[in-house]
């Protein structure tokens, strides 16, 4: 499944998932967890742990380090 990533603020990234990849699953391709960023769908925040259904997400950088 192909999946348009926009981290906010820093870019975009197209990322091959599998199938019945998580939102979790989504973050650990581009190196966050679910501790440190958010994935928004249609600007609405979606859990982790449900199924990716979107082709396009935009994800919030919760923390960012220094």
């Amino acid at each position: 499944m192909d999946v348009t990533c926009e981290i906010i603020g820093e870019g975009v990234e197209e990322l091959d998932l599998a199938p019945d990849a998580t939102y979790g699953d989504l973050l650990e391709a581009v190196e966050l967890s679910t501790h440190e960023a958010s994935v928004l769908v249609d600007d609405s925040p979606v859990p982790a742990d449900q199924p990716v259904e979107a082709d396009s997400v935009r994800v919030l950088r919760l923390i960012k380090g220094g």
